[in-house]
């Protein structure tokens, strides 16, 4: 079983930091593209003429293309290098995303937006990989919360910056700005990464045969069911300001950066747990979870509550990255499509968030349920998780598997 953690290239302090921040300046363009379709689901609804509900369905759109994406381009991409992956994801990426700000219908709208979502998976677990690849065995957790800190940074800074220009001039700027930005990406790591010719080729067909097990299915689950909630209660933060808190669309921005704080929060703990607690980190952030989608109903009638809301689940951002290191230490040989799985779990959850959320709005539950369809999903990860730990137990992969 090969080590992912163990450093493949053997770079210098500086070029090390050096390629962390170009892949991390495409995890910004992706974050930007995500969310700020949450944050501008009014302005599009307006501009495009369709209802909030089908705004959402576009965001559940994006998501499907990366759960569809993750896994087939992680498969046929196996026998390439990690390198010339990366370029070709961002180079896709790019073109999508451009075709997105160009969209004159609805239609189209949702066409492009399923074909920005297909690199996003393959990107962040190749990208995770490359990480820990050139980063000490004890730093690997880390190394991949300084590559999500670029989806943080979006969240806090490209979000805002996007939906205040979205609100002025047009929603379509921000898809231009993450098409620019994926292009520096592709230019950035063509220039810092070298070829790594010592790097272990696979193909296809061992990937799916190493993949073939139960406890990498069990954390993939975890991933949907722990993460619903977030996309649940973020994806209609916008109607919920206008329609429970009873204030003006005008504070999305800094709701959006209250959301932004919170991430950046809770990937730098991520990171820290995932390197000191290893698996039953992930418990300790479900259970966070639960208790913060639990308050929100309670809280949102007030600006204040609905602001300390968006912080709140933000932080929720720290269980990818338990997950992804997880997966880096039981996937064997099926590394690449482990780490773009991981990447559709957590995509399928944001598919399942607004189409759980859409249709409490369609059925005429209201503007405030989102937090408690949110917290019982996240009890399913919980109960995911504690199979996940018994099974371990009962039947590890190696001996420390048992001390999970």
């Amino acid at each position: 079983m090969s080590n992912p953690s163990a450093p493949q290239i053997q770079l210098s302090k500086a070029r090390q930091n050096l390629i962390i921040f170009a892949l991390s300046i495409g995890a910004f363009a992706i974050g930007v593209s995500e969310f700020s379709s949450m944050g501008l689901l009014l302005e599009i609804s307006r501009g495009l003429g369709v209802s909030e509900s089908q705004v959402g369905v576009s965001i559940s759109i994006y998501a499907l293309g990366v759960v569809v994406g993750a896994p087939l381009l992680a498969i046929f991409g196996a026998g390439l290098k990690r390198k010339n992956l990366l370029l070709a994801l961002a180079f896709m990426y790019a073109l999508a995303n451009i075709a997105s700000a160009l969209a004159p219908t609805y239609g189209t709208m949702l066409i492009a937006r399923f074909f920005s979502g297909l690199p996003h998976g393959a990107y962040f677990g190749i990208a995770s990989l490359v990480a820990a690849s050139i980063s000490p065995p004890s730093q690997k957790g880390m190394a991949v919360t300084k590559v999500m800190l670029g989806l943080a940074v979006a969240i806090l800074v490209g979000n805002p910056l996007a939906v205040w220009l979205g609100q002025q001039f047009t929603w379509r700027l921000a898809f231009a700005l993450v098409g620019v930005l994926a292009f520096i990406t592709l230019l950035m790591v063509n220039k810092s990464l070298p070829l790594d010719h010592q790097e272990k080729k696979s193909s296809p067909m061992e990937e799916l045969a190493a993949f073939n097990r139960l406890q990498i299915w069990l954390v993939l689950l975890i991933g949907v069911f722990g993460f619903t909630g977030m996309f649940t209660v973020f994806s209609y933060m916008a109607p919920v300001l206008v329609n429970v808190t009873k204030v003006s669309e005008s504070y999305m921005p800094w709701l959006v950066v209250a959301f932004g704080i919170g991430s950046i929060i809770g990937m730098l703990s991520g990171g820290k747990i995932a390197d000191a607690m290893k698996f039953k980190g992930a418990c300790l952030l479900i259970v966070w979870s639960i208790f913060v989608l639990a308050m929100i109903p309670f809280i949102s009638g007030s600006l204040p509550g609905i602001v300390i809301a968006a912080v709140a689940v933000g932080t929720m951002m720290a269980l990818p990255v338990t997950l992804q290191t997880h997966l880096m230490e039981i996937a064997g040989d099926a590394q690449v499509l482990s780490a773009a799985a991981i990447q559709a779990a957590l995509n399928t959850a944001n598919a399942l968030g607004p189409w759980l959320g859409g249709m409490a709005i369609d059925h005429g539950l209201g503007y405030n349920v989102f937090g408690t369809i949110g917290a019982a999903t996240s009890v399913i990860g919980l109960l995911i998780w504690v199979i996940s730990v018994k099974l371990a137990k009962e039947k590890p992969l190696n001996p420390k598997d048992a001390e999970i």
